[in-house]
């Protein structure tokens, strides 16, 4: 019999419930993205403007695959949660094994792609001639340790799935560390540049992954019961796919809208392209406890599911907003207060176009955060139920009105407008995913295995 205190998400109250699993998570999402954040900050104030702008330009189809194997792993965690909420332990066992196989097979094959085309992508991206060529090193080093980067994510998502976020947290502050140290010793002392960023990155990730793994493997000793069947499951994985393929689609949606834009920014210039990069790198941090309490909800709606109790599920949701606003309205005080310094931490002597450019970005983003913490809690509920229709078409929607916005205004009106289509995609998201919700349907939509 497992111990009541691993099923926290459906005994204890909603709001503490949420916080208990969300917080560990929040600070482990910081955590990851301290890896970028260290590259970016380490890369422009040792090298200088041009290679932050590199590192910048491959950011937007980096977090692509960072979307997909978060989504991957989210999607495919709703399964264990809902088995967990069951207790049909040898069924999870079977479900986190297919999931672990199948994202090292497709992260093996995108590495390999991306490898092959990463300076075409590059070229199609509209990235200035001046980066080129330290664009495409950190890309290719960045798919070289493409296998650990999904090990990790999936890894972190099942943790979650069984209410374990703590361990997620510990890992990635230890890889984080260690990043950064190997960061200064490779791009300083070393001189590496940007190719020094990017193997620090890997290394760390790749120690993390190995842990992450090992670890795993001794908590699902835990559980009673051994695995039904193969360790590669067909059946199993098709549950996974109808609701991890559109999770995915979840995940990626600002990072795939990024990417498509992301030409509109490298059309501006370098110095604009390293301003623009730096607010990202803000915001990518800004972001993290909205998709932390996305997640959050997302697996109490599944276990709570399992578990036959959807009044709770009605419930978390409920307080899942003042706990949004309090977030959003302390991430737009910081950001106003402190945009400025905020900037000067990526570029030690900034042009005046790349410093204006980050500045502006920074604050007007700030006012709108609450947007996309309302999108992610409403997405989260929809997702665990397995409610994946109008799920999807609302991140669809997201997606495709950020991006005819994007392309079409900031050509002619200015840089502004790329970061000024976020909070409309933002918006329609949520407003699709609410009414949704207030339907009742994602009661029926339940993605159990069969």
């Amino acid at each position: 019999m497992v111990k009541a205190e691993k099923e926290y998400l459906i005994h204890k109250p909603p709001v503490s419930a949420l916080l208990i699993f969300a917080l560990p998570m929040m600070l482990g999402n910081f955590f990851q993205q301290a890896y970028t954040m260290a590259d970016s900050v380490i890369v422009g104030r040792f090298v200088g403007e041009d290679a932050l702008a590199a590192v910048g330009a491959s950011y937007s189809l980096t977090n692509v695959f960072i979307s997909i194997a978060i989504g991957g792993g989210v999607g495919a965690s709703v399964i264990t949660s809902q088995t967990f909420g069951r207790r049909d332990y040898p069924r999870m066992k079977r479900s986190v094994s297919t999931a672990l196989l199948a994202f090292l097979a497709i992260s093996i094959a995108l590495g390999g792609v991306g490898l092959l085309f990463s300076r075409q992508i590059m070229v199609l991206l509209n990235t200035p001639q001046n980066i080129l060529a330290d664009a495409t090193t950190y890309l290719n080093i960045y798919f070289i340790g493409l296998p650990f980067l999904f090990m990790y994510n999936v890894l972190s998502s099942m943790f979650n799935a069984l209410g374990k976020s703590r361990i997620p947290l510990y890992l990635l502050i230890f890889s984080s560390l260690l990043n950064i140290g190997l960061d200064i010793w490779m791009v300083g002392p070393l001189k590496m540049g940007v190719a020094g960023a990017a193997w620090a990155t890997l290394i760390a990730q790749g120690i993390s992954a190995v842990l992450s793994f090992c670890i795993f493997l001794r908590e699902l000793k835990t559980y009673p019961g051994k695995l039904e069947g193969r360790f590669f499951d067909l059946r199993e994985l098709q549950n996974m796919g109808r609701v991890a393929l559109p999770s995915i689609l979840q995940q990626s949606t600002v990072s795939i809208g990024m990417m498509l834009v992301q030409s509109v920014v490298n059309s501006f210039g370098s110095q604009m392209l390293a301003g623009y990069s730096a607010a990202m790198r803000i915001e990518s941090i800004c972001i993290v406890p909205m998709s932390a309490m996305g997640n959050a909800i997302s697996s109490y709606t599944a276990q709570n599911i399992g578990a036959g109790k959807e009044d709770r599920v009605k419930s978390g949701y409920r307080v899942s907003y003042g706990i949004i606003f309090a977030i959003a309205a302390a991430i737009c005080l910081v950001v106003q207060l402190l945009a400025r310094p905020l900037i000067s931490l990526f570029l030690e002597t900034p042009s005046a176009a790349a410093f204006d450019t980050g500045i502006a970005c920074v604050r007007f983003m700030g006012w709108f955060y609450v947007l996309i913490g309302l999108k992610m809690i409403s997405d989260g509920v929809l997702r665990g139920a397995g409610d994946m229709t109008m799920f999807t078409v609302a991140n669809l929607a997201n997606l495709g009105l950020r991006v005819i916005l994007a392309v079409t205004l900031a050509p002619r009106f200015g840089i502004q407008f790329v970061w000024m289509a976020v909070p409309a995609g933002w918006l329609i998201n949520y407003l699709i995913s609410f009414f949704e919700y207030r339907t009742g349907k994602w009661k029926k939509a339940l993605a159990q295995p069969k």
